[in-house]
């Protein structure tokens, strides 16, 4: 079993609603820009992308994050100049306080986002095991569909999100997420909570940046290579400023998942490189998120959604996978899990997962573990714990 992680606007006069048309095929993720949208012309975003040569130069932290690595033995000059590559496990930042991510203007062009590997972690047959009892049986593979393009308009808020880690440069899914106390204006992101902290053996990682509609248009490598910048990320780069995941997993995360994986999620509160427009007035679209943990059992069909990085696929393009969920358990003392039939592969990992309620898409999950051989997904449901995160986060630092 395989954790799927793997190791970039504003747009002026575009409302987005986001509505469910079915599950005759699959759950519709949609986005419907309204006339006279800035991309009304040619189907993409109007932006402005940084000019910045590359990450090499002096980073401006902020008083407050300059005391925290100070706090910690950690030199600010030497990191200005590139020492955030330095991965002294004695200093790795790993407590839920502790979380530091200045802006590096550029570090992220198009071609060190194509450069992120996937880091697929994998738990043995032994380790499924443990759950026997609980868990139901295997699903059908369910293989991946491609999603539409431009992702704009089919999957608005769908998105990459990339980080550094001591293997290099990574990448995982994620999502824009409504914030309940600032309508309208969210700046926050779910994902996965190992695609922003290591877990019991480690920190927290670091160059965390959001991507919504990565490489918009879906183009192949080749065509990539030629691109404009403005068509690998059509919104621009949206730095996180404050991550949170769950105890659960910073305390018990693994390798395999581990104890951690029935909490495996996280929420972001972004910030765009270049702009002053929230994140949701930027993409036109977010989702509500979902907290009252239905049961699989009798559960509608949920979709997957996020950009599968590890063979057969190359991360460049979104698909997505509808299935009726299962359970899933890693051990009969952990909360169980949602599990679908899907093929995506790592780099998925922190992708929602979506369902219908009242005729609208909400969030009610995110990908967190499969197996090896690629042919399901599992990810955790999201009860009080996940809520209270979430709320923290958008009291705390949602109005930033």
């Amino acid at each position: 079993m395989r954790s799927t992680r793997t190791p970039a606007a504003p747009r002026r006069g575009r409302r987005s609603l986001l509505a469910a048309t079915g599950l005759v095929a699959a759950l519709a993720l949609t986005a419907t820009a309204c006339e006279g949208s800035a991309d009304s012309a040619n189907d993409k975003p109007d932006v402005t992308t940084s000019q910045a040569a590359d990450g090499g130069g002096k980073v401006k932290i902020p008083a407050d994050l300059a005391g925290k690595l100070e706090e910690h033995g950690i030199d600010v000059d030497r990191w200005k100049d590139g020492g955030w590559k330095d991965w002294d496990k004695d200093k790795w930042l790993s407590e839920a306080k502790d979380f530091v991510n200045p802006v590096i203007e550029g570090l992220w062009k198009p071609e060190r986002m194509q450069s992120a590997k996937e880091a697929d972690k994998t738990v043995t047959t032994k380790d499924a095991s443990a759950g026997r009892g609980v868990s139901d049986p295997d699903p059908a593979p369910v293989q991946a569909q491609a999603e539409k393009t431009p992702y704009h308009r089919n999957a608005a808020p769908v998105g990459k999100v990339f980080f550094d880690s001591p293997d290099g440069p990574a990448v995982c899914s994620g999502t824009v997420i409504k914030d309940v106390n600032h309508p309208g204006k969210s700046n926050l992101v779910w994902t996965a909570g190992h695609c922003v902290h290591a877990g019991g053996d480690g920190g927290w990682y670091r160059n965390l940046v959001f991507v919504p509609a990565y490489n918009d248009l879906g183009k192949s490598e080749a065509e990539l290579s030629n691109a404009n910048p403005t068509e690998v990320a059509p919104y621009g780069n949206w730095w996180a400023d404050w991550a949170s995941t769950s105890n659960q997993w910073i305390r018990g995360g693994s390798e395999t998942g581990g104890d951690g994986a029935a909490y495996d999620y996280a929420v972001l509160h972004v910030k765009p490189e270049q702009g002053a427009k929230s994140l949701e007035e930027t993409v036109g679209a977010a989702l509500d998120v979902d907290f009252s943990a239905p049961s699989a059992a009798g559960a509608a069909k949920m979709g997957a959604w996020g950009y599968p990085a590890a063979p057969p696929y190359n991360g460049l393009k979104m698909f997505k996978c509808v299935d009726v969920p299962g359970r899933f358990s890693l051990s009969p003392s952990l909360p169980t899990m949602y599990r679908i039939g899907c093929t995506m592969t790592g780099g998925s990992s922190g992708g929602g997962w979506f369902r219908v309620v009242n005729g609208k898409s909400v969030l009610v999950s995110n990908t967190s573990i499969g197996p090896a051989d690629n042919s399901w997904l599992a990810g955790p449901q999201l009860g009080r714990d996940a809520e209270a995160l979430y709320q923290n986060m958008s009291k705390t630092y949602g109005g930033r």
